[in-house]
């Protein structure tokens, strides 16, 4: 309810325009953020590379209104897999595209031209090595993002699906993709849904996040297990411990439970969310609105400024 509430603060012009304009914020967003662009973003890939840790990139900018600004996020993309390739920095190493920064909203054909450009996209980075994930966004484009992930597997099998178990609908999604080879990413989710089509208490999301991943393992797909919540990242060992290496990694995000972090890479495959750009705003408020922790902590680097 607390996260709900916030999103839709978040949500206000006026609010966004104060935040993105204080002085205040840039510090603190420093936190979440590796920064604005293709340099920031491989000297964070340097650095987790160093401590073991693998990565996916997320160009932030979700908000387009024109074909233009989406094909400028391909462009932005391409320009990220050569600098990875050239550094040797691609193999084992991945980018998340949301298909919304790709034109998906944008009118009736939205989801085809998404689509080819998201192809374009997984080809270039499976010519680099690189994975590709397809973000999930709210739950009004659930069918059209999963319509695209099964496009683009038919060339590209490894390309990864996110689910949100907050979804109510979610667990069925987990049993169409729980087969060998698929790559599917379980978060929680960070969306303002209705209670109609998500859980709104934070109990049943967990519960829920818990059957889907048994879902995805039984039936042989390759869950990351993408969490903050270090009872599910206990679970989570637990029922890999009879599994053998290699069924599953752990997924946080950039600047949160840094040491956690290294402790799960010494184990499993750790990989770490790395957001980068300028359009930060959508992406910040929903890290905020997932724990309180963050929003106190962003408070407090404002009052201590």
């Amino acid at each position: 309810m607390f996260g709900q509430l916030l999103l839709g603060v978040a949500g206000n012009s006026g609010v966004r325009r104060l935040v993105t304009g204080s002085t205040l914020s840039r510090p603190v967003v420093a936190r979440f953020i590796a920064g604005d662009d293709v340099e920031a973003a491989t000297q964070a890939v340097r650095d987790l590379t160093r401590d073991g840790i693998a990565v996916t990139l997320d160009r932030l900018g979700e908000d387009v209104t024109a074909p233009e600004q989406a094909d400028e996020t391909v462009t932005g993309y391409t320009q990220l897999l050569d600098r990875l390739a050239a550094e040797g920095l691609g193999r084992g190493n991945e980018i998340s595209i949301k298909l919304s920064a790709l034109g998906q909203g944008l009118g009736p054909d939205g989801p085809r031209r998404a689509t080819e450009r998201a192809h374009r996209l997984v080809e270039r980075a499976h010519a680099h090595g690189v994975d590709v994930t397809v973000d999930m966004e709210d739950h009004t484009r659930v069918e059209d993002t999963l319509e695209t992930v099964r496009t683009l597997r038919a060339d590209f099998p490894r390309t990864g699906c996110v689910l949100q178990a907050m979804l109510r609908r979610t667990e069925g999604d987990a049993r169409d993709l729980a087969h060998a080879g698929s790559r599917v990413r379980l978060v929680k989710g960070a969306y303002n849904e209705p209670p109609e089509v998500a859980y709104p208490a934070k109990a049943d999301v967990d519960k829920a996040y818990v059957r889907c991943l048994k879902v995805l393992l039984d039936g042989g797909a390759y869950p990351m297990i993408a969490t903050h919540d270090l009872r599910i990242t206990a679970l989570a060992e637990e029922l890999l411990a009879s599994r053998p290496v290699g069924s599953a990694e752990f997924q946080m995000l950039y600047g949160i439970r840094a040491a956690d972090q290294k402790r799960l890479a010494a184990r499993h495959t750790m990989r770490v969310y790395i957001p980068y750009g300028t359009d930060w705003y959508g992406y910040f408020s929903r890290r905020l609105a997932e724990r309180p922790a963050n929003l106190a902590f962003f408070a407090r680097s404002l009052v201590a400024g």
